[in-house]
């Protein structure tokens, strides 16, 4: 059948090629009498097409394979069409025929297999010329009674249509021969007899008409006759002779049709027994392919199915390895938590002390009037022990100095080492060494002698003296841990690119910033009072008494009461070593005051330390577990070791003890390195804080070439050297 398709909107440049040039074929004087306009895509007939049979006197008219909808357009006129004798429209979209299709008075052949034909006019019967009618696969219910005036019909083809019935007329058609319909479909005649052939069915029609059934060759000679019969009418021998000539050239016509017939018959059964072949080696070769296919399927399926339980399974392992990431950076964050916490409510309470510290301080100096150098002070002066303490003093600031310096030159040397002069580095180094190998005697007598170095070394010693200094200072070191933590923190957790996380780390960051930046200028600010205090006590020295720093350096160094100091005195080497190792002097008073021992604090809890004054939960936590190791060593030690030890010698330290952190923070979620690589060089540990955002990210020499930070891009207004973590 033929599809149906929709109609065409637009010609192809190759249809329309080839329709003008048929057109011009048809036109050209020596064209035969056919007009072929097949395989154009037209979607009507064109103008020109009727006209040009008209005055050509065209034969043959072929349409098959367009698409066309009707046979005659309105602007043609189908008596145009009444000299041809082959209408070929097979393979198209018409619905109808037009009813004055009688005007086709010459028409021999009418193809219109392939098309959507639902009915035959009543004036098909009028062609009384027609001899093959074909209207194979379109939608045929009923054929009209008139069919049967169609007296030269040999040939009908109705088959593949929804006809049920034929109209007894039809036996009035003398001429069929062949008669083509699905005979599995009729009513009327009975499929049995729609079997048996042409022959069976007219016989069959003839008796439903009472008449005599006659075979179609014996109409021959008349139907000659009837198409020979022109407007000569006169000699009746000439036209006998021509009648007879042309039934001769009819029956030879005929034999060879039905040599080519039995040819073609002969033909179609090799082609049928080749395609049988060619069927079963196609349906052989499907059926190795469906099996290969069917192979290669289920080897893929394992493949893809081992694949995807490898995939699961390593999706499986990257998940638990992200979530345990994900835990330990959830403990680390607890932890910094904890320790802003911590921070920021010791500096809350230090805030509130600051101010009672500072008068209490004030107070202390005016007490001990500062500015007044007694008889008795003067006699009572350790001239070679303060010079000792000062010389001590003055060593270990200018180790510090040193060190900043070599580190200073040797950074120099890095970033300028191919314009810088060796010769200026050895002189350097010499200048070191020679400060180095200062003899301690000349030393000591140098600050006996000269007033501005005890000056220095008494400057000195009252910043490591100073309480408030020193608390700042310890809050300066534990902050810039914290920043260090929570930049490594920071840089985790953004390859998770977890934003609210970020957010929280962000404002934990802001929070320690601010708080660094307000101790940095207190400390500033501490540093600035006392350097008033020592401008004030220089101008009240200009008496120039002699031994007058040095009178004040020992005056610091005995700072503390008298009983305190015994108090102090009392207490055990172990403990007192103990607090050292901890970095935890400042609360030596504290245990002088109530008396404590080793066996005391062994039973004590974190929460009594933090009534007498101990704050930091790291620092109580970690007295309390060297005190209880001490006094275990000492219990287990046997009493004859004991016996054999000096009177004189004490107990070993417990320095052999590591010590444990002194930071407020939680335990379980400590840190245990803080130290972080530079983000831009990637080889030396980041020393420099970045303000105002508090990353600690860069190493010295990377900070100091960059303006804005690498991890936030806010420029910097401030870099914060770190020389010691904590």
């Amino acid at each position: 059948m033929m599809p149906f398709f929709c109609r065409k909107q637009k010609q192809s440049e190759e249809a329309r090629k080839r329709l003008e040039y048929q057109m011009c074929l048809a036109k050209d004087a020596g064209a035969d009498d056919i007009l072929d306009l097949s395989n154009c895509e037209l979607s009507e007939i064109p103008d020109g097409a009727f006209s040009t049979c008209r005055v050509l006197q065209k034969k043959v008219l072929i349409f098959h394979s367009n698409f066309l909808t009707q046979l005659v357009p309105k602007s043609c006129q189908i008596s145009d069409l009444s000299a041809l004798k082959v209408l070929d429209l097979h393979e198209n979209q018409i619905a109808a025929l037009p009813g004055n299709i009688s005007h086709l008075t010459s028409l021999q052949v009418l193809n219109l297999e392939q098309n959507l034909l639902r009915a035959l006019p009543d004036s098909i019967g009028d062609l009384s010329q027609l001899q093959i009618l074909n209207v194979k696969g379109n939608k045929l219910k009923l054929l009209p009674p008139t069919i049967g005036g169609l007296h030269c019909l040999r040939t009908l083809n109705i088959s593949e249509n929804r006809l049920q019935e034929l109209p007894r007329s039809l036996a009035n058609v003398r001429t069929l021969e062949t008669l083509s319909l699905d005979a599995t479909g009729m009513i009327f005649p009975p499929p049995a007899l729609c079997s048996e052939g042409t022959e069976a069915i007219q016989r069959f029609l003839c008796k439903e008409l009472g008449m005599e059934y006659c075979p179609p060759s014996q109409y021959f000679m008349s139907v000659l006759e009837n198409n020979s019969c022109n407007t000569e009418v006169d000699a009746v021998d000439g036209a006998l002779l021509q009648s007879l000539q042309e039934q001769t050239d009819w029956e030879n016509k005929f034999s060879e049709y039905e040599k080519r017939k039995e040819q073609k018959m002969l033909e179609k059964l090799e082609f049928e027994r080749q395609l049988d072949l060619e069927q079963r080696e196609q349906a052989q070769l499907l059926l190795q392919s469906n099996t290969q296919k069917d192979e290669i399927l289920q080897t893929m399926r394992e493949e893809q199915s081992r694949l995807e339980k490898g995939l699961n399974q390593h999706h499986q392992q990257i998940q638990s390895e992200r979530q345990r990431l994900q835990e330990q950076l959830k403990q680390m964050e607890k932890g910094i938590s904890y320790r802003i916490k911590n921070l920021l409510e010791q500096n809350r309470r230090q805030k509130q002390n600051s101010a009672v510290l500072k008068s209490l301080e004030d107070e202390r100096i005016k007490m001990e009037h500062l500015m007044e150098i007694t008889q008795e002070e003067t006699d009572n002066l350790r001239r070679k022990e303060v010079a000792s303490a000062m010389q001590q003093m003055l060593a270990e600031t200018y180790k510090s100095k040193l060190l900043q310096m070599a580190y200073e030159s040797r950074r120099q040397e890095m970033v300028y080492q191919t314009c810088s002069s060796l010769a200026e580095m050895d002189l350097k180094l010499q200048q070191i060494q020679h400060w180095q190998q200062m003899d301690q005697s000349k030393a000591i007598c140098q600050i006996l002698q000269e007033e501005e170095i005890q000056k220095a070394a008494f400057e000195a010693l009252q910043l490591k003296k100073d309480l408030m200094h020193r608390q700042i200072r310890e809050q300066i070191l534990l902050i810039e841990a914290e920043l260090m933590q929570l930049t490594q923190l920071e840089v985790k957790r953004q390859e998770f690119c977890n934003e609210t996380l970020q957010e929280v780390i962000a404002e934990q960051r802001c929070i320690l910033t601010d708080m660094l930046q307000q101790l940095l200028k207190d400390k500033k600010q501490r540093e600035e009072e006392l350097l008033a205090v020592l401008l004030e006590m220089d101008a009240k020295s200009e008496a120039r008494q002699e031994n007058y720093w040095l009178i004040q350096y020992q005056r610091l160094l005995n700072q503390k009461p008298l009983s305190l100091r015994l108090q102090e005195e009392g207490l055990e080497q172990e403990l007192v070593d103990l607090l050292k190792d901890l970095s935890a002097e400042k609360y030596l008073p504290i245990f002088a005051h109530h008396r404590f021992c080793l066996e005391m604090l062994e039973k004590m809890t974190p929460s009594d330390l933090k009534k007498i004054g101990v704050e930091e939960m790291g620092l109580q936590h970690a007295i309390i577990d060297l005190a209880r190791d001490v006094v275990r060593m000492r219990r287990d030690q046997p009493k004859a070791l004991e016996k054999t030890v000096p009177e004189e010698e004490p107990c070993a330290p417990p320095s052999s003890i590591p010590p444990c952190p002194v930071e407020p923070s939680a335990p379980d979620t400590e840190v245990a390195n803080i130290n972080s690589e530079c983000v831009v060089c990637m080889e030396q540990e980041a020393h420099i804080i970045f303000l105002p955002c508090g990353h600690v990210c860069c190493c010295v020499t990377c900070g100091d070439a960059l303006h804005t930070c690498p991890l936030c891009r806010r420029d910097i207004t401030q870099r914060i050297r770190i020389y010691q973590s904590s």
